[in-house]
């Protein structure tokens, strides 16, 4: 009785063996399905195949990660980009989507991490450098809202390491209002301390120096991007509450 059992397990394991279905089929079939825009099949059949493999084809890797993340399967999606990448295969998007990944993820700590290892790994890409400036801008205007002027500053100066003209521009145009805001608020809490002069030119060297750190920052900024108003019209507003 035990050698019947035994002979009967032996046949299923075989017969799961050979009925495998082949890696180049499977491969086959996630291509006609991605061609099709299926992706819920496609992504069915390149993961199998890839299981199968050992994950050594980096084209489906990639296009297995796109599928995952069509399909809603971030953490397939991370993973499949992320063979890609270690293949150096279609780097900058494969960055991308593994970054998009880990973002639908809500993993944001990793989501930066991988944004600042693609701008390593391919300097000066246009998709790249957006999300990086969009996310550091709006950590920056997070962080001015609640008046942490400190971490405000430190978010926006991130975005200033980037090569685009427009991202370094909005980062330095932002620094500039951050501090001009700043100032303008401790002279207005400061003016009940008009009748005692000391506090009084305490509070107002503050927001002096204030002002004069968001010149500073604006006349880089209008250096750098001489045609846009906006900024020559804050730079006339800060130089006035210079005087």
């Amino acid at each position: 009785m035990k050698k019947f059992s035994i002979l009967v397990a032996l046949c299923c394991v075989t017969g799961s063996i050979f009925a495998q279905t082949d890696p180049s089929q499977l491969k086959k079939e996630g291509n006609d399905a991605l061609n099709a825009k299926n992706y819920e099949v496609a992504f069915t059949k390149y993961d199998s195949y890839l299981k199968q493999t050992n994950g050594t084809d980096s084209v489906t890797a990639y296009n297995c990660g796109v599928c995952a993340d069509k399909t809603k399967r971030y953490a397939d999606a991370a993973k499949y980009f992320d063979i890609a990448i270690q293949k150096n295969y279609n780097l900058a998007n494969a960055y991308i989507g593994k970054a998009g990944a880990l973002k639908d993820l809500k993993k944001n700590p990793e989501y930066v991490e991988t944004l600042e290892a693609g701008l390593k790994a391919v300097p000066g890409n246009k998709t790249l450098e957006k999300l990086y400036a969009i996310y550091y801008l709006k950590e920056g205007q997070k962080f001015q809202k609640t008046g942490n002027i400190e971490k405000a500053e430190e978010n926006y100066k991130q975005v200033t390491t980037l090569s685009s003209k427009k991202w370094k521009t909005d980062a330095l145009y932002s620094l500039g209002v951050l501090f001009f805001n700043n100032g303008a608020d401790i002279l207005k809490k400061a003016a009940p301390l008009a009748s005692d002069t000391d506090k009084y030119a305490a509070e107002k060297a503050k927001a002096d120096a204030d002002f004069k750190k968001a010149n500073d920052y604006l006349q880089e900024a209008t250096t750098l991007s001489p045609e846009r108003p906006e900024i020559k019209k804050m730079l006339t507003q800060v130089q006035e509450s210079m005087k």
